[in-house]
Protein backbone atom coordinates (compact mmCIF):
# COMPACT_ATOMS: atom_id res chain seq x y z
CA UNK A 1 0.00 0.00 0.00
CA UNK A 2 1.37 3.34 -0.90
CA UNK A 3 2.07 6.48 0.84
CA UNK A 4 -1.16 8.50 0.46
CA UNK A 5 -4.47 8.98 1.84
CA UNK A 6 -5.09 5.44 2.60
CA UNK A 7 -7.83 5.15 4.33
CA UNK A 8 -9.87 6.62 0.84
CA UNK A 9 -8.19 4.75 -1.01
CA UNK A 10 -7.28 1.02 0.72
CA UNK A 11 -9.69 1.33 -0.99
CA UNK A 12 -12.08 -26.50 -18.14
CA UNK A 13 -15.19 -26.93 -20.86
CA UNK A 14 -14.64 -30.52 -21.84
CA UNK A 15 -11.54 -31.18 -20.38
CA UNK A 16 -10.28 -34.57 -21.43
CA UNK A 17 -8.17 -37.19 -19.41
CA UNK A 18 -4.97 -37.38 -20.30
CA UNK A 19 -3.53 -41.24 -20.22
CA UNK A 20 -1.25 -41.66 -16.95
CA UNK A 21 -2.80 -38.95 -15.23
CA UNK A 22 -5.82 -38.19 -13.32
CA UNK A 23 -7.42 -34.54 -14.21
CA UNK A 24 -8.72 -32.55 -11.17
CA UNK A 25 -12.29 -30.51 -12.28
CA UNK A 26 -14.37 -27.76 -10.97
CA UNK A 27 -17.73 -27.37 -10.89
CA UNK A 28 -17.55 -24.55 -13.38
CA UNK A 29 -14.31 -25.22 -15.71
CA UNK A 30 -12.87 -22.92 -18.08
CA UNK A 31 -9.58 -24.88 -20.01
CA UNK A 32 -9.63 -23.95 -23.44
CA UNK A 33 -8.79 -27.51 -24.85
CA UNK A 34 -6.40 -26.71 -28.43
CA UNK A 35 -3.46 -24.73 -27.18
CA UNK A 36 -1.34 -27.23 -26.65
CA UNK A 37 0.09 -30.00 -24.13
CA UNK A 38 3.17 -29.64 -21.27
CA UNK A 39 4.33 -33.41 -20.65
CA UNK A 40 6.86 -35.19 -18.22
CA UNK A 41 8.07 -36.48 -15.07
CA UNK A 42 8.48 -35.59 -11.55
CA UNK A 43 11.61 -37.61 -10.00
CA UNK A 44 13.50 -37.97 -7.07
CA UNK A 45 16.87 -39.66 -7.04
CA UNK A 46 15.90 -40.77 -10.77
CA UNK A 47 12.15 -42.36 -9.48
CA UNK A 48 9.48 -41.05 -10.37
CA UNK A 49 7.03 -39.56 -7.88
CA UNK A 50 2.78 -40.22 -7.51
CA UNK A 51 0.05 -38.93 -7.48
CA UNK A 52 2.03 -35.18 -7.88
CA UNK A 53 -0.40 -32.43 -8.61
CA UNK A 54 0.59 -30.22 -11.56
CA UNK A 55 -0.77 -27.32 -13.29
CA UNK A 56 -0.68 -25.26 -16.04
CA UNK A 57 -2.98 -22.34 -13.80
CA UNK A 58 -5.56 -23.41 -15.10
CA UNK A 59 -5.94 -27.59 -15.44
CA UNK A 60 -4.75 -29.65 -12.57
CA UNK A 61 -3.76 -33.24 -13.25
CA UNK A 62 -1.74 -35.30 -11.11
CA UNK A 63 1.30 -37.84 -11.98
CA UNK A 64 0.60 -41.43 -12.38
CA UNK A 65 2.89 -44.13 -10.38
CA UNK A 66 5.56 -43.37 -12.48
CA UNK A 67 5.86 -39.60 -11.86
CA UNK A 68 4.47 -39.15 -15.51
CA UNK A 69 2.59 -36.53 -16.48
CA UNK A 70 0.28 -35.28 -19.24
CA UNK A 71 -1.51 -31.90 -19.25
CA UNK A 72 -3.52 -30.06 -21.60
CA UNK A 73 -2.80 -26.23 -21.95
CA UNK A 74 -4.83 -22.75 -21.60
CA UNK A 75 -4.16 -20.36 -24.19
CA UNK A 76 -3.05 -17.84 -21.50
CA UNK A 77 -1.02 -20.22 -19.79
CA UNK A 78 2.57 -18.85 -18.85
CA UNK A 79 3.97 -21.28 -16.64
CA UNK A 80 3.37 -25.30 -15.62
CA UNK A 81 4.79 -25.93 -12.21
CA UNK A 82 4.24 -28.44 -9.52
CA UNK A 83 2.51 -28.50 -5.78
CA UNK A 84 5.56 -29.42 -3.63
CA UNK A 85 4.21 -32.75 -2.07
CA UNK A 86 5.38 -32.74 1.88
CA UNK A 87 8.60 -34.29 3.14
CA UNK A 88 10.57 -33.10 0.30
CA UNK A 89 12.68 -29.75 0.18
CA UNK A 90 11.42 -26.66 -1.63
CA UNK A 91 14.03 -26.32 -4.75
CA UNK A 92 14.80 -22.63 -4.65
CA UNK A 93 17.78 -20.71 -6.41
CA UNK A 94 19.60 -18.56 -3.51
CA UNK A 95 16.72 -18.68 -1.31
CA UNK A 96 14.08 -17.77 -4.42
CA UNK A 97 11.91 -20.49 -4.58
CA UNK A 98 11.64 -22.58 -8.06
CA UNK A 99 9.01 -25.26 -8.29
CA UNK A 100 8.37 -23.62 -12.14
CA UNK A 101 8.76 -23.52 -15.44
CA UNK A 102 7.94 -20.85 -18.22
CA UNK A 103 5.99 -22.39 -21.27
CA UNK A 104 7.15 -21.79 -24.58
CA UNK A 105 3.69 -20.53 -26.79
CA UNK A 106 5.04 -21.17 -29.86
CA UNK A 107 5.50 -24.70 -29.16
CA UNK A 108 2.17 -26.68 -29.31
CA UNK A 109 3.55 -30.19 -27.57
CA UNK A 110 6.16 -29.26 -24.77
CA UNK A 111 8.85 -31.03 -22.34
CA UNK A 112 8.91 -29.96 -18.71
CA UNK A 113 10.63 -32.29 -16.28
CA UNK A 114 10.58 -31.55 -12.13
CA UNK A 115 13.61 -32.95 -9.97
CA UNK A 116 12.83 -33.12 -6.01
CA UNK A 117 14.75 -34.06 -3.03
CA UNK A 118 14.02 -35.75 -0.36
CA UNK A 119 13.94 -33.99 2.92
CA UNK A 120 16.14 -36.07 5.47
CA UNK A 121 13.71 -34.71 7.96
CA UNK A 122 10.45 -34.94 9.00
CA UNK A 123 8.56 -31.64 7.83
CA UNK A 124 5.43 -32.72 9.88
CA UNK A 125 7.16 -30.10 12.34
CA UNK A 126 8.46 -26.57 10.52
CA UNK A 127 8.29 -23.19 10.88
CA UNK A 128 6.98 -20.27 8.42
CA UNK A 129 8.34 -16.56 8.36
CA UNK A 130 5.75 -14.47 7.13
CA UNK A 131 7.18 -11.31 5.65
CA UNK A 132 4.51 -8.09 5.37
CA UNK A 133 5.10 -5.63 3.03
CA UNK A 134 8.85 -5.06 2.48
CA UNK A 135 8.31 -2.07 0.32
CA UNK A 136 11.61 -0.44 -0.05
CA UNK A 137 11.20 3.09 -1.30
CA UNK A 138 14.53 4.63 -1.30
CA UNK A 139 18.01 2.83 -1.56
CA UNK A 140 18.88 3.17 1.64
CA UNK A 141 15.95 0.93 2.43
CA UNK A 142 17.73 -1.50 0.75
CA UNK A 143 20.47 -1.36 2.89
CA UNK A 144 18.61 -1.57 6.15
CA UNK A 145 16.67 -4.77 4.63
CA UNK A 146 19.76 -6.14 3.92
CA UNK A 147 22.04 -5.09 7.03
CA UNK A 148 19.26 -5.28 9.52
CA UNK A 149 15.68 -6.80 8.98
CA UNK A 150 17.25 -9.65 7.08
CA UNK A 151 20.14 -11.03 9.85
CA UNK A 152 17.27 -10.69 12.17
CA UNK A 153 15.29 -12.67 10.52
CA UNK A 154 18.23 -15.33 10.44
CA UNK A 155 18.80 -15.40 13.93
CA UNK A 156 15.07 -16.27 14.45
CA UNK A 157 15.53 -18.82 11.90
CA UNK A 158 18.80 -20.24 13.78
CA UNK A 159 16.32 -20.35 17.57
CA UNK A 160 14.22 -22.41 16.00
CA UNK A 161 16.08 -25.40 15.69
CA UNK A 162 16.77 -28.10 13.51
CA UNK A 163 13.51 -28.06 11.83
CA UNK A 164 12.56 -27.07 7.95
CA UNK A 165 11.92 -23.46 7.34
CA UNK A 166 10.74 -21.36 4.69
CA UNK A 167 9.04 -18.03 4.19
CA UNK A 168 6.46 -15.98 2.64
CA UNK A 169 6.69 -12.70 1.93
CA UNK A 170 2.80 -11.27 1.48
CA UNK A 171 3.28 -8.63 -1.65
CA UNK A 172 4.97 -4.84 -2.11
CA UNK A 173 8.54 -6.38 -2.30
CA UNK A 174 9.01 -2.75 -3.36
CA UNK A 175 7.76 0.62 -4.04
CA UNK A 176 7.52 0.68 -7.69
CA UNK A 177 11.06 0.05 -7.34
CA UNK A 178 11.76 -2.64 -9.81
CA UNK A 179 15.87 -2.14 -9.62
CA UNK A 180 15.61 -2.89 -6.17
CA UNK A 181 14.37 -7.01 -6.70
CA UNK A 182 17.96 -7.41 -6.98
CA UNK A 183 17.87 -6.16 -3.36
CA UNK A 184 15.00 -7.91 -1.93
CA UNK A 185 16.68 -11.07 -3.23
CA UNK A 186 20.24 -10.85 -1.58
CA UNK A 187 17.99 -9.98 1.74
CA UNK A 188 16.04 -13.27 1.08
CA UNK A 189 19.26 -14.81 0.45
CA UNK A 190 20.64 -13.60 3.71
CA UNK A 191 17.84 -15.20 6.03
CA UNK A 192 19.53 -18.50 4.91
CA UNK A 193 15.69 -19.90 3.43
CA UNK A 194 13.91 -20.17 0.80
CA UNK A 195 11.15 -17.79 0.27
CA UNK A 196 7.89 -17.67 -1.84
CA UNK A 197 6.43 -14.39 -3.03
CA UNK A 198 3.01 -13.41 -3.53
CA UNK A 199 2.43 -9.78 -5.59
CA UNK A 200 1.47 -6.56 -4.27
CA UNK A 201 -0.18 -3.51 -5.78
CA UNK A 202 3.20 -1.49 -5.59
CA UNK A 203 4.91 -4.99 -6.81
CA UNK A 204 1.99 -4.21 -10.57
CA UNK A 205 3.47 -2.92 -13.94
CA UNK A 206 1.40 0.09 -14.13
CA UNK A 207 1.95 0.64 -17.75
CA UNK A 208 -0.15 -2.46 -19.08
CA UNK A 209 -3.08 -1.89 -20.21
CA UNK A 210 -5.15 -3.63 -18.23
CA UNK A 211 -4.79 -6.43 -14.72
CA UNK A 212 -3.33 -9.59 -17.41
CA UNK A 213 -0.17 -7.97 -17.99
CA UNK A 214 0.41 -5.76 -15.29
CA UNK A 215 2.19 -8.64 -13.15
CA UNK A 216 5.10 -9.29 -16.49
CA UNK A 217 8.26 -8.26 -14.14
CA UNK A 218 7.08 -9.85 -10.90
CA UNK A 219 6.44 -12.96 -12.38
CA UNK A 220 9.74 -12.77 -14.77
CA UNK A 221 11.38 -12.90 -11.67
CA UNK A 222 8.85 -14.89 -9.04
CA UNK A 223 7.05 -17.00 -11.20
CA UNK A 224 3.52 -17.68 -11.51
CA UNK A 225 0.74 -15.46 -9.22
CA UNK A 226 -1.21 -18.20 -7.93
CA UNK A 227 -0.28 -22.08 -6.97
CA UNK A 228 0.35 -24.39 -3.76
CA UNK A 229 2.46 -26.46 -2.14
CA UNK A 230 2.69 -29.10 1.06
CA UNK A 231 4.48 -29.28 3.65
CA UNK A 232 4.27 -31.68 6.70
CA UNK A 233 0.33 -31.52 7.30
CA UNK A 234 -0.15 -28.26 5.55
CA UNK A 235 -1.59 -27.74 2.78
CA UNK A 236 -0.17 -23.43 1.41
CA UNK A 237 -1.93 -21.44 -1.11
CA UNK A 238 -0.47 -18.36 -2.68
CA UNK A 239 -3.07 -16.06 -4.50
CA UNK A 240 -2.81 -12.96 -6.54
CA UNK A 241 -5.94 -10.39 -4.87
CA UNK A 242 -4.54 -7.36 -6.56
CA UNK A 243 -6.58 -6.79 -10.12
CA UNK A 244 -5.24 -3.40 -11.73
CA UNK A 245 -7.90 -1.42 -13.64
CA UNK A 246 -5.39 -0.14 -16.40
CA UNK A 247 -5.26 3.40 -15.00
CA UNK A 248 -2.49 5.19 -12.93
CA UNK A 249 -2.21 2.97 -9.95
CA UNK A 250 -5.05 2.00 -9.42
CA UNK A 251 -6.50 -1.36 -8.70
CA UNK A 252 -8.99 -3.29 -6.40
CA UNK A 253 -8.92 -6.03 -4.35
CA UNK A 254 -10.47 -9.29 -6.51
CA UNK A 255 -9.93 -13.01 -6.76
CA UNK A 256 -10.40 -13.56 -10.75
CA UNK A 257 -12.62 -16.47 -11.91
CA UNK A 258 -9.17 -18.14 -13.39
CA UNK A 259 -7.61 -18.19 -9.90
CA UNK A 260 -11.05 -19.50 -8.20
CA UNK A 261 -11.81 -22.02 -10.73
CA UNK A 262 -8.20 -23.37 -9.94
CA UNK A 263 -8.18 -23.20 -6.36
CA UNK A 264 -11.45 -25.21 -6.65
CA UNK A 265 -9.75 -28.24 -8.34
CA UNK A 266 -6.60 -27.63 -6.21
CA UNK A 267 -8.79 -28.13 -3.08
CA UNK A 268 -9.84 -31.68 -4.10
CA UNK A 269 -6.03 -33.13 -3.65
CA UNK A 270 -6.65 -32.09 0.16
CA UNK A 271 -8.42 -34.10 2.62
CA UNK A 272 -11.44 -32.36 4.11
CA UNK A 273 -10.45 -30.88 7.98
CA UNK A 274 -7.17 -30.41 6.89
CA UNK A 275 -4.83 -27.47 7.78
CA UNK A 276 -4.84 -24.57 4.65
CA UNK A 277 -2.72 -21.73 4.89
CA UNK A 278 -3.41 -18.81 1.93
CA UNK A 279 -1.08 -16.17 1.34
CA UNK A 280 -2.04 -13.17 -0.40
CA UNK A 281 -1.64 -9.12 -0.43
CA UNK A 282 -4.59 -6.91 0.34
CA UNK A 283 -6.34 -9.02 3.12
CA UNK A 284 -9.61 -10.81 2.62
CA UNK A 285 -10.97 -8.45 5.18
CA UNK A 286 -10.81 -6.09 7.99
CA UNK A 287 -12.76 -4.00 10.58
CA UNK A 288 -11.48 -0.76 8.91
CA UNK A 289 -15.02 0.65 8.18
CA UNK A 290 -16.30 0.31 11.89
CA UNK A 291 -13.15 1.63 12.90
CA UNK A 292 -12.77 4.42 10.95
CA UNK A 293 -16.80 5.12 10.58
CA UNK A 294 -16.31 4.83 6.55
CA UNK A 295 -19.49 4.42 4.71
CA UNK A 296 -17.98 1.37 2.57
CA UNK A 297 -15.87 -0.97 2.23
CA UNK A 298 -12.85 0.54 0.35
CA UNK A 299 -12.42 -1.42 -2.66
CA UNK A 300 -8.74 -1.25 -2.88
CA UNK A 301 -8.55 -2.42 1.49
CA UNK A 302 -10.00 -5.93 1.20
CA UNK A 303 -11.13 -8.72 -1.28
CA UNK A 304 -14.30 -7.40 -2.47
CA UNK A 305 -15.31 -11.30 -3.54
CA UNK A 306 -14.05 -12.88 -0.30
CA UNK A 307 -17.12 -14.64 0.08
CA UNK A 308 -16.48 -16.84 -3.06
CA UNK A 309 -13.40 -18.04 -1.26
CA UNK A 310 -14.27 -18.44 2.64
CA UNK A 311 -17.18 -21.00 0.68
CA UNK A 312 -14.18 -22.79 -0.93
CA UNK A 313 -12.29 -23.02 2.00
CA UNK A 314 -15.19 -23.87 4.33
CA UNK A 315 -14.35 -28.07 4.23
CA UNK A 316 -10.75 -26.88 6.37
CA UNK A 317 -8.79 -25.19 9.62
CA UNK A 318 -7.42 -21.66 7.87
CA UNK A 319 -5.26 -19.46 8.19
CA UNK A 320 -4.80 -16.31 6.07
CA UNK A 321 -1.46 -14.46 5.57
CA UNK A 322 -1.89 -10.68 4.15
CA UNK A 323 0.02 -7.03 4.14
CA UNK A 324 -0.96 -3.68 2.67
CA UNK A 325 -2.12 -2.12 5.63
CA UNK A 326 0.59 -1.26 7.45
CA UNK A 327 -1.13 -2.13 10.72
CA UNK A 328 -1.42 -5.41 12.82
CA UNK A 329 -4.84 -7.08 13.06
CA UNK A 330 -6.39 -10.02 14.18
CA UNK A 331 -10.05 -11.48 13.29
CA UNK A 332 -10.99 -14.90 13.47
CA UNK A 333 -14.83 -16.69 12.38
CA UNK A 334 -15.69 -19.92 12.17
CA UNK A 335 -13.08 -22.23 10.58
CA UNK A 336 -10.74 -19.17 9.26
CA UNK A 337 -8.55 -16.95 10.84
CA UNK A 338 -6.67 -14.26 9.22
CA UNK A 339 -3.71 -12.14 10.06
CA UNK A 340 -2.95 -8.95 8.78
CA UNK A 341 0.68 -8.28 9.38
CA UNK A 342 2.61 -5.66 10.55
CA UNK A 343 5.13 -4.86 8.25
CA UNK A 344 8.98 -5.36 7.78
CA UNK A 345 9.41 -1.59 6.43
CA UNK A 346 6.95 -0.58 8.87
CA UNK A 347 5.54 3.04 7.59
CA UNK A 348 7.54 2.92 5.33
CA UNK A 349 10.62 2.88 6.88
CA UNK A 350 10.26 6.03 8.97
CA UNK A 351 12.84 6.37 11.65
CA UNK A 352 10.11 5.46 14.49
CA UNK A 353 10.49 2.20 13.03
CA UNK A 354 7.05 1.63 13.97
CA UNK A 355 3.95 0.70 11.56
CA UNK A 356 0.49 3.38 11.58
CA UNK A 357 -0.60 1.75 14.77
CA UNK A 358 2.42 1.58 16.57
CA UNK A 359 3.23 -2.19 15.86
CA UNK A 360 6.62 -2.31 15.42
CA UNK A 361 8.86 -3.03 12.13
CA UNK A 362 9.06 -6.71 12.42
CA UNK A 363 7.46 -9.98 11.17
CA UNK A 364 5.53 -13.19 11.96
CA UNK A 365 7.19 -16.32 13.19
CA UNK A 366 4.53 -19.56 12.71
CA UNK A 367 5.67 -22.37 14.29
CA UNK A 368 3.70 -25.63 13.04
CA UNK A 369 3.26 -29.15 14.32
CA UNK A 370 0.86 -31.42 12.68
CA UNK A 371 -2.55 -29.29 12.42
CA UNK A 372 -1.31 -26.92 15.00
CA UNK A 373 -0.08 -23.72 14.79
CA UNK A 374 1.04 -21.00 16.76
CA UNK A 375 2.62 -17.83 16.21
CA UNK A 376 4.19 -14.28 17.53
CA UNK A 377 5.10 -11.32 15.94
CA UNK A 378 8.67 -10.52 16.24
CA UNK A 379 9.87 -6.84 16.04
CA UNK A 380 13.11 -5.98 14.37
CA UNK A 381 15.76 -5.85 16.82
CA UNK A 382 13.54 -6.93 19.54
CA UNK A 383 13.49 -9.79 21.51
CA UNK A 384 10.93 -12.28 21.52
CA UNK A 385 9.24 -11.03 24.19
CA UNK A 386 8.25 -7.61 22.98
CA UNK A 387 4.99 -8.32 22.63
CA UNK A 388 3.45 -4.96 24.08
CA UNK A 389 4.25 -1.31 25.01
CA UNK A 390 2.65 0.63 27.78
CA UNK A 391 2.20 4.50 27.85
CA UNK A 392 2.09 6.50 30.75
CA UNK A 393 -0.82 8.87 31.55
CA UNK A 394 -1.37 11.76 29.70
CA UNK A 395 0.07 10.17 26.47
CA UNK A 396 -3.51 9.28 24.74
CA UNK A 397 -6.15 12.41 24.74
CA UNK A 398 -9.38 10.50 24.82
CA UNK A 399 -7.78 8.63 28.24
CA UNK A 400 -6.24 11.37 29.51
CA UNK A 401 -5.32 9.71 33.43
CA UNK A 402 -5.13 6.22 32.20
CA UNK A 403 -2.24 3.79 31.45
CA UNK A 404 -2.66 2.89 28.04
CA UNK A 405 -1.14 -0.57 26.85
CA UNK A 406 -0.54 -1.42 22.65
CA UNK A 407 -1.08 -5.20 22.21
CA UNK A 408 0.07 -5.39 18.76
CA UNK A 409 -0.76 -8.84 18.17
CA UNK A 410 -3.69 -9.37 20.37
CA UNK A 411 -6.57 -11.21 19.15
CA UNK A 412 -9.75 -12.28 20.98
CA UNK A 413 -8.60 -15.04 23.29
CA UNK A 414 -5.66 -12.81 24.93
CA UNK A 415 -5.72 -11.73 28.44
CA UNK A 416 -4.94 -8.49 29.27
CA UNK A 417 -4.36 -7.37 33.21
CA UNK A 418 -2.80 -4.86 35.37
CA UNK A 419 -0.61 -4.50 38.80
CA UNK A 420 -0.22 -1.89 41.03
CA UNK A 421 2.53 -1.66 42.83
CA UNK A 422 2.92 -5.35 42.13
CA UNK A 423 -0.74 -6.31 43.41
CA UNK A 424 -2.83 -7.77 40.90
CA UNK A 425 -5.90 -5.39 40.23
CA UNK A 426 -7.69 -6.69 37.54
CA UNK A 427 -8.58 -6.50 33.51
CA UNK A 428 -7.73 -3.64 31.46
CA UNK A 429 -10.88 -2.05 29.88
CA UNK A 430 -10.05 -2.54 25.63
CA UNK A 431 -9.88 1.00 23.93
CA UNK A 432 -9.93 2.46 20.45
CA UNK A 433 -7.88 4.87 19.93
CA UNK A 434 -4.50 5.73 17.90
CA UNK A 435 -1.18 5.03 18.36
CA UNK A 436 0.81 8.18 20.64
CA UNK A 437 3.95 7.65 18.59
CA UNK A 438 2.14 7.33 15.29
CA UNK A 439 0.19 10.54 16.27
CA UNK A 440 3.40 12.45 17.32
CA UNK A 441 5.54 11.34 14.44
CA UNK A 442 2.95 10.60 11.28
CA UNK A 443 1.07 12.66 8.69
CA UNK A 444 -2.57 12.43 9.70
CA UNK A 445 -3.41 10.61 7.15
CA UNK A 446 -1.35 7.72 8.04
CA UNK A 447 -3.27 8.03 11.77
CA UNK A 448 -5.15 4.55 12.04
CA UNK A 449 -7.72 3.55 14.96
CA UNK A 450 -6.69 0.08 16.43
CA UNK A 451 -8.66 -2.12 18.68
CA UNK A 452 -5.55 -3.70 20.15
CA UNK A 453 -5.42 -1.06 22.61
CA UNK A 454 -6.43 -1.16 26.66
CA UNK A 455 -6.66 1.14 29.83
CA UNK A 456 -6.49 1.27 33.19
CA UNK A 457 -6.86 4.61 35.32
CA UNK A 458 -4.03 3.77 38.07
CA UNK A 459 -5.21 4.41 42.43
CA UNK A 460 -4.18 7.82 44.24
CA UNK A 461 -0.12 7.23 45.19
CA UNK A 462 0.61 4.50 43.25
CA UNK A 463 4.19 4.27 41.75
CA UNK A 464 4.22 1.93 38.98
CA UNK A 465 1.85 0.00 36.82
CA UNK A 466 2.76 -3.32 35.06
CA UNK A 467 1.06 -4.88 32.56
CA UNK A 468 0.67 -8.10 32.14
CA UNK A 469 -0.42 -9.67 29.16
CA UNK A 470 -0.73 -13.83 28.33
CA UNK A 471 -1.71 -14.65 24.35
CA UNK A 472 -3.99 -17.23 23.83
CA UNK A 473 -0.98 -20.14 24.25
CA UNK A 474 -0.63 -19.56 27.41
CA UNK A 475 2.67 -17.03 27.20
CA UNK A 476 2.97 -13.98 29.73
CA UNK A 477 4.79 -10.86 28.72
CA UNK A 478 5.18 -7.55 30.79
CA UNK A 479 5.81 -3.38 30.68
CA UNK A 480 5.94 -1.65 33.59
CA UNK A 481 5.31 2.51 33.46
CA UNK A 482 6.48 4.74 36.36
CA UNK A 483 4.05 6.75 38.06
CA UNK A 484 5.30 10.68 39.14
Amino acid sequence: MERRNFLKNIGLGAAAVVPGSSLLAATTDNTVIGAGTVKGKVVSSGKGIAAVSVSDGYSIVQTDKNGQYQLPLHSDAKFVFVTIPSGYHIPHEKGLARFYQRLDKSQAAQTANFTLTKNEQDDTKHAVIIWGDTQMVKDENAVELINVSAPDTAAVVRSLGNIPVHGISVGDLVHDRADLYDEYSKAVEVTGIPFFQVIGNHDQTYIARGDDNSQATFQDLFGPGYFSFNRGKIHYVFLDDVFFLGKGHSYMGYLTEPQLNWLEKDLQAVPVGSTVIVSLHIPTYTNIVDREKLKEEPTGGMVTNHEHLYKLLKPYQVHIMSGHTHWNENWEKDNIFEHNHGTVCGAWWRKQAVCVDGTPNGYAVYEIDGNNVKWYYKGTGKPKDYQLAAYAPGKVKTQPNAVIANVWNWDKQWKVEYLEDGVLKGTMAQIRCQDPISMAHYPANMHVFSDHFFAATPGAGVKEVTVKVTDRFGVVYQDKVKLG
